[in-house]
């Protein structure tokens, strides 16, 4: 079976070593840091594949594994202020934003000082402090949500912008659309970033959707600049996002763009994704991000071999620590089930409405 796969429409000047961009105003530091990031996304997600293993995860535990350039690239795009609504792989853009690994930890171990309270399990969890909606399972709704959020921003003078994922076979439902034309229509300071990682669970984009580029349904809702891109290229993911957001704090309205990228593992970690033909599974793996950009880092000068394992060696280090902290924190008291349900008895993360309006109201 030969491997079919889009191509983004515009061909940017690449870097020999590893495909990178080479366009960019990120600065060398800046490019390490995104690195860091990136991977800073992996290992955590190495740790939580290996909890679930050991039984320490008891709900469903969500990889994004080959999709650490998306997250954190695009979350690097933003200002302090901005919001991020986050879906099941964008763990990366998460810590982008501020929260610490040990929160997303202890939420996935469901402790008493996690953003849920111990009540969630794995990643639909949101903090305000760092500006982070909680992912939504109704696929498409945090769009919605991030509209609200920024015209809200917008009718007290702020220039604040949201920035949202959806995965490729989400835009096939009433919600996006509805949504998204919303959001065109009320020229919302919104990104939306379609995440084309080949499969929405089991199903081949093929099965789900005729478009030729998924970033074509911009056309239908009035939405100008919107392209696809090589998602696993964090420099043009960027670049991509950055100009995006721009855009929207100018006012001119909803951008959406399509990445290709690649979930390494199955839709979660129970699931083993036999369904994707080996020849896929090695294209994809050909183009790790990570791999892919180490390479770039090294032939810029900008890093090498034992620079780049120092990186992992204080991540794994910092990793470890937490989850030795996260193991010895409680679990939730049955008795406090309603706290968080209730006005009056409301979790310290929800607290902070001095985000959102810039003045507390209790």
């Amino acid at each position: 079976m030969a491997v079919k796969t889009k191509k983004p429409n515009a061909a940017p000047a690449l870097s020999k070593a590893g495909e990178i961009s080479l366009n960019t105003r990120l600065t060398r530091e800046q490019q390490l840091e995104i690195h860091r990031w990136m991977a800073l996304n992996r290992e955590f997600d190495n740790k939580i594949s290996l909890l679930y293993r050991r039984g320490l995860v008891i709900g469903a535990a969500f990889s994004s594994l080959g999709q650490e350039a998306t997250s954190c690239a695009s979350a690097y795009a933003l200002e302090k202020g901005d919001i991020i609504a986050p879906m099941i792989r964008n763990a990366g853009a998460t810590l982008v934003r501020g929260m610490p690994p040990r929160d997303f930890l202890a939420n996935y171990m469901y402790r008493t000082n996690s953003p849920t309270g111990g009540r969630d399990g794995n990643t639909h969890m949101g903090d305000l402090r760092y500006g982070i909606i909680a992912p939504i399972s109704m696929l498409g709704a945090s769009i919605a949500l991030c509209s609200g959020y920024v015209l809200a921003a917008r009718q007290r003078g702020e220039k604040r912008v949201a920035l949202t994922w959806i995965g490729e076979g989400s835009t096939s439902t009433g919600e996006f659309h509805e949504d998204v034309n919303f959001a065109a229509v009320m020229k919302a300071p919104l990104v939306v970033i379609i995440e084309n990682n080949q499969y929405a669970y089991s199903t081949p984009t093929r099965n789900q959707c005729l478009a030729e580029r998924f970033s074509d349904k911009a056309v239908g809702y009035g939405i100008k600049h919107a392209v696809t891109i090589d998602g696993n290229d964090p420099i043009a993911v960027y670049e991509t996002t950055k100009a995006a957001v721009d855009r929207a704090r100018a006012g001119e309205g909803t951008q959406l763009f399509e990445v290709l990228t690649y979930r390494r593992k199955g839709h979660a970690e129970h699931d083993p994704a036999k369904y994707v033909p080996k020849e896929i599974q090695q294209y994809w793996e050909s183009r790790d991000p990570l791999a892919r950009y180490e390479a770039y880092l090294k032939d810029k000068g900008y890093a090498d071999d034992a620079s780049i394992a120092k990186v992992y060696e204080e991540i794994r280090a910092a990793i470890e620590a937490d989850e030795e902290w996260v193991m010895k924190q409680p679990k939730p008291d049955p008795a406090t089930v309603t706290q968080g349900v209730y006005s009056s008895e409301r979790h310290p993360a929800h607290m902070d409405d001095e985000f959102l309006y810039g003045r507390k109201y209790h």
